[in-house]
């Protein structure tokens, strides 16, 4: 375990560094920015309820081009086995500004999810599977995605996770997009915590945008009980 610790350490002095490079070289690297704002409300439990607004953009921090706005309720149906039910509001805009119109995509969304979570050792394993049922202007289409997270304490309130996404659709190819996720998550309170990132998304037949990387900011509340 020591070398695991080890190893992440260097993976963390790597990924400020990197960060650094992408912030100061921004214009040239085109790195974007993904936040999040999430809001989570546990009723006992075996029950909770969420709202999710997340805003991107293309540039760092510049070029803002998509919106998100969700809403769900959660049943933790046995330890390990969680099942959910969300709708949202889905808003894509073109590129070369701030939420330039007209829009690229105006989309509805509801999506049943399943969550699978397991201990290995030390490490948190987390399985998602979700099906989205989108409600677009040019009509309907489903998408299936699902994602695997690794998540490693660092400290009593300290954690690294790494996640890769996949997202499958019923037209061939059928194959649609990739994502991969190196995060650092850090627990302000007991009811806040905060997450710091990296993500890169591969588009293999999808062409609504152009961003590929992304630093992800986030921030987490848990209330209620």
């Amino acid at each position: 375990m020591i070398f695991v610790y080890s190893v992440m350490k260097i993976i963390f002095s790597f990924f400020l560094s990197f960060l650094l490079y992408h912030t100061s070289m921004g214009q040239y690297t085109h790195l974007g920015s993904w936040n999040i704002l999430n809001i989570r409300y546990d009723i006992g439990d075996k029950w909770s309820v969420f709202a999710e607004g997340q805003v991107r953009s293309l540039h760092f921090y510049d070029w803002f081009h998509y919106h998100e706005y969700k809403a769900g309720i959660i049943w933790h149906n046995r330890p390990g086995m969680h099942i959910a039910l969300g709708m949202g509001d889905y808003d894509t805009y073109k590129e070369g500004g701030d939420f330039v119109t007209p829009k690229n995509n105006d989309e509805f969304r509801l999506w049943p999810q399943l969550t699978f979570d397991q201990k290995l050792g030390k490490v948190k394993m987390e399985t998602r599977y979700r099906a989205e049922l989108r409600f677009q202007e040019s009509g309907f289409r489903e998408r299936f995605r699902q994602r695997i997270l690794f998540s490693l304490p660092l400290a009593s309130k300290t954690s690294v996770s790494f996640s890769n996404e996949i997202f499958f659709t019923t037209r061939e190819p059928y194959f649609e997009r990739n994502r991969v996720a190196l995060n650092f998550n850090q627990k302000l309170s007991p009811s806040f915590s905060i997450m710091l990132g990296y993500l890169h998304q591969f588009d293999y037949r999808i062409n609504d945008e152009t961003g590929r990387d992304f630093l992800q900011v986030g921030g987490y509340f848990v209330l209620g009980k």
